[in-house]
């Protein structure tokens, strides 16, 4: 990649596809029937495409082959697949691109960050990330605090500087690459004239943190998503879903509204209608945050109480989910109870308080509770925290997070770049899981610190990204019933296969 650096610790830099020019792991034998040497990796070709990334990076996103055996199977570490039992359809991998980040990126080199776009985005030559949050207004990683319609008046909505200048031609450079992009928009706070201090009181509450939507203005606060969906549709940029709030029971962020569910529950019954009067074909997704619902026994089980209005729940598709507090079991819990409604989990960070840039702490707990994790329960996509933060990691606001990296962070050379876990957990499942895939069923060899999960993809091909969280590596064989392939796993790496 032309003039544009990465920073893997000390070990090796990497261009597109993570071609790597530093040492990497020699697989050891596994086994068909009997002690034998598996089909030997192939550097450029095979029946199988590997991508492995290990946690002290001597691979790095690095690409490999594999044959299928021509021996009999009877291999006791063997994960069959079972293409005839299906699960949920995959919507899509990706992340947050915010303000922060669409700022940091137009700081870089024209070259250098379409480069590192398609490297991210485009399904044929990149990772193939294919879904991205955006917010409504500000967020905490905005340039400023701001709305659409900051004027009192529904009549006064209309973009700002944020999205013309940033978001808006951040979006067009990636769906150049990827046009099929599924893009998420969600909103940190209403206008503040549309907020009071409580529902009981409803006094005027001028506050970009905390406050309420007054009921009064749900109807506008409707055409204010629908005013916001159509101008980024005019302006090229195609909006498949919305939540009705971030975060909507966190009153302390630096742009942050309190909805409780029963709330939610009666501004979605202006929301769904508003958007469909409108032509518009825009998911919309309840909730928008913890899997403990933030420890108010009043609001547990958050979106599963407003399907419980039939109204309400007619128009909503599903519910979504943040990662800070509880325990990922929720997300079978909730689709136990409504399993006609879609999940989608779209929020999680790295930081300071979790040595969010050491790859050895963090690439196996985050394929664990985030790539894999969601998906084995029911999470048709996975979005993390923002695409690419500085090295001051920012830009932010002052109240939201400041203590916060992304996936990428960049220095402020706005050349070298240094990837981090969410980065790798993502490009682990957006290389070879793509879109309207189907998460199949598997059956067979488990092991402890083994995750994974397996996909049949629309062209018919298969997918299976696993992590091992052991200190050592492991043999292990699939079978799709066709065709299977041996091959050993590296000591504490995420690995997907994928093949045909």
């Amino acid at each position: 990649m032309k003039n544009l650096k990465y920073i893997l610790g000390s070990v090796c830099s990497v261009g597109i596809l993570g071609v790597c020019a530093c040492g990497q792991n020699t697989p050891s034998p596994a086994n068909d029937s009997k002690p034998t040497t598996p089909d030997t990796p192939s550097a450029t070709t095979g029946d199988v495409k590997v991508i492995t990334t290990t946690s002290s990076r001597s691979q790095d996103l690095k690409e490999s082959w594999l044959d299928f055996s021509s021996k009999s199977n009877m291999n006791p570490s063997t994960v069959y697949l079972l293409p005839s039992e299906t699960y949920q359809t995959m919507d899509g991998f990706g992340v947050a691109v915010t303000g922060s980040t669409c700022y940091n990126l137009m700081r870089m080199k024209p070259e250098d960050r379409q480069a590192f776009i398609k490297e991210t985005f485009s399904p044929t030559d990149g990772y193939g990330f294919s879904y991205v949050r955006v917010s409504i207004g500000c967020s905490d990683f905005s340039l400023s605090e701001y709305t659409c319609c900051d004027t009192p008046g529904i009549e006064n909505f209309a973009l700002t500087s944020e999205e013309t200048n940033y978001v808006i031609p951040i979006l067009k450079e990636i769906l150049a690459v990827n046009p099929n992009l599924k893009i998420m928009g969600t909103p940190w706070t209403p206008p503040r004239w549309m907020k009071v201090n409580n529902l009981q009181d409803r006094q005027p509450y001028n506050s970009w943190t905390s406050g309420q939507l007054n009921p009064d203005y749900y109807k506008d606060y409707a055409q204010y998503f629908v005013k916001w969906v159509k101008a980024f549709n005019e302006a090229g940029i195609p909006i498949y879903s919305v939540t009705p709030q971030n975060e909507p029971l966190n009153r302390g962020n630096s742009a942050s509204c309190f909805m409780g569910w029963e709330e939610e529950r009666e501004f979605v019954k202006e929301l769904g209608p508003a958007l469909k009067n409108a032509g518009l074909d825009v998911k919309i997704y309840a909730f928008d945050h913890n899997y403990n619902y933030d420890n108010m026994a009043d609001q547990k089980g958050y979106p599963s109480n407003i399907y419980e209005d039939p109204e309400a729940a007619e128009h909503l598709d599903g519910a979504a989910y943040h990662n800070y507090g509880g325990d990922k079991e929720e997300l079978t819990v909730v689709h136990n109870a409504t399993p006609g409604k879609d999940l989608v989990f779209t929020e999680t960070s790295i930081g300071t308080w979790n040595d969010g840039r050491n790859l050895d702490k963090r690439l196996i707990d985050d394929m664990e509770q985030v790539a894999l994790g969601t998906v084995n329960r029911w999470c048709k996509g996975v979005i993390v925290w923002n695409l690419m933060l500085d090295d001051e990691k920012g830009p932010n606001r002052p109240g939201g997070c400041q203590t916060c990296y992304g996936a990428v962070d960049i220095n402020h050379d706005y050349t070298t770049l240094t990837r981090n876990s969410h980065y790798y957990i993502i490009a682990h499942m957006s290389s070879v899981v793509k879109p309207d895939a189907v998460r199949i069923g598997t059956k067979g060899f488990t092991a402890d610190g083994l995750t994974y999960t397996a996909f049949k993809n629309t062209d018919g091909s298969y997918a299976v990204v696993l992590s091992n969280s052991q200190q050592e590596s492991m043999p292990i064989t699939f079978d799709d019933g066709n065709h299977h392939f041996s091959t050993t796993v590296p000591a504490r790496s995420a690995v997907s296969y994928t093949w045909k």
